[in-house]
């Protein structure tokens, strides 16, 4: 593809911080300059009113090569490897999010989870459909019960785009789908007659993509269910279409309190002045906005985009919350990093920046294992009353463990005098400091 002489190029260069290479990306264009310009350059002729209005974003979704190639030139094997991929993996793009692109960067971070690649159909062996098994842990079509206080209703299939790293990919083939009213109310049934539930999450697809009456509908009936206590909702809808974030919808949500909204965006440029704007809307309604990022290949895979992009999500008042290994799906292979990058990422973050922008690194395990934390093994030794830990500087410390309490009587035992958490270098701790240094 020709790269425009008008949009300078990012840089890329390598840095270390302690043990861990990073990556450092410099860019050189101001924050939202490449959506301003893109706005001009493809949606030019498009109204303030029309762009900033939802249902035209979604009715104007990008969604085939033909539609593609008006707006960016693609050599021939380009539309014909594209079309192939659409065929089992379908195209769907807001202009919003289109527009935020960098164009001039065959590997933007943006592009990477908007436009399909491939590699989505070359190495399709790889992977599984459903690898959370959520098929298995549904009592009733749509329905996920897999932790005992929990579950998780999917609405819908239908997104304003499709990510190209979805964990419901396996969904796309069976086109656009919404459940019926009967097939909620079976699980607002099972809901009912289920007593430890006391948390809902609705997911789909996208639930956002209801309309107002619809969505309005399950949550009425979720508050009469008097063991349920919180509801969340699962959207990308303030990332790549955040215009759907009206004061009508917010109104809405504030009767169902109290509701939690996890959202997703994986890269800092997706943090623009509107996706700030919806995030502020439903916070000032009372929903605490948590952000879900999923490791992603040329996307966030370096500890530099990551603290920018934990850094920036807490300056529109949202909190990092997860950070997920990509799920072994098929079609999303080329995008999955091994393990030990997000471990790494997270100990090159931890100690480097508050602890409330460090996300919890977890897998979703398949079979339906459910989340598991993983993170950076700071313990280097332990024995039953002492420890010897490694701190964010590779420092180690030593720190005592108090025993329990002795014969149930609430006396602990070991209440000797506290020893000073010093560098363990300066401690009476041979036994543990010289086993860490020969590596045990």
């Amino acid at each position: 593809m020709k790269r425009s002489p008008a949009i300078v190029e990012s840089r890329t260069e390598e840095e270390t911080t302690g043990n861990t290479p990073v990556r450092r990306e410099v860019e050189e264009e101001p924050p939202g300059r490449t959506a301003l310009k893109n706005r001009a350059r493809f949606f030019g002729h498009v109204s303030d009113e029309c762009w900033n209005d939802w249902k035209w974003h979604f009715r104007n979704r990008i969604s085939s090569v033909d539609e593609l190639t008006k707006y960016v030139p693609l050599s021939a094997k380009d539309q014909e490897q594209i079309r192939l991929v659409t065929t089992k993996y379908p195209l769907s793009v807001t202009p919003y999010y289109f527009s935020l692109i960098d164009w001039s960067n065959p590997d933007d971070p943006v592009k990477i989870q908007a436009i399909p690649s491939f590699k989505e159909i070359g190495l399709a062996g790889m992977g599984m459909e459903d690898p959370l098994d959520e098929r298995g842990h549904s009592p009733v079509p749509g329905l996920v019960h897999r932790y005992p206080d929990r579950v998780l209703m999917v609405l819908t299939d239908i997104c304003p785009m499709l990510c190209r790293h979805c964990t419901r990919k396996r969904e796309w083939r069976h086109g656009g789908w919404v459940h019926t009213p009967a097939e909620i109310e079976r699980m607002l049934d099972y809901i009912r007659r289920t007593e430890v539930v006391r948390d809902v999450v609705i997911s789909g697809g996208d639930p956002l993509t209801l309309s107002i009456r619809r969505l309005e509908e399950v949550l009425s009936g979720l508050r009469r269910i008097k063991h349920v206590e919180i509801i969340r909702i699962g959207t990308r809808f303030p990332v790549v279409l955040p215009q759907r974030i009206d004061d009508e919808l917010c109104s809405m949500l504030s009767k169902y309190g109290p509701i939690w909204v996890n959202t997703h965006f994986n890269h800092p440029r997706e943090i623009t002045a509107e996706a700030a704007q919806a995030c502020d809307r439903l916070l000032r309604a009372g929903m605490p906005v948590n952000n879900q990022s999923v490791l992603l290949r040329g996307v966030n895979d370096t500890v530099e985009t990551q603290l920018k992009l934990c850094h920036e999500l807490l300056s529109i008042k949202v909190r990092p919350y997860y950070l997920f290994q990509c799920d072994e799906v098929q079609g999303t292979e080329h995008l999955r990093t091994p393990v030990e990058t997000g471990v790494k990422i997270i100990e090159g973050m931890r100690g480097h920046t508050s602890g409330l922008a460090v996300p919890t690194f977890v897998i979703d395990l398949p079979q339906g294992g459910g989340k598991v934390p993983v993170q950076p093994n700071y313990v280097v030794l332990q024995t039953s009353e002492e420890l010897l830990i490694r701190n964010y500087q590779g420092r180690l410390f030593q720190y005592r463990s108090p025993k329990g309490p002795k014969n149930g009587s609430g006396r602990a035992n070991g209440q000797g005098g506290r020893r000073s958490n010093a560098n363990v270098n300066q401690l009476a701790f041979p036994s543990l400091a010289s086993s860490a240094k020969a590596g045990t």
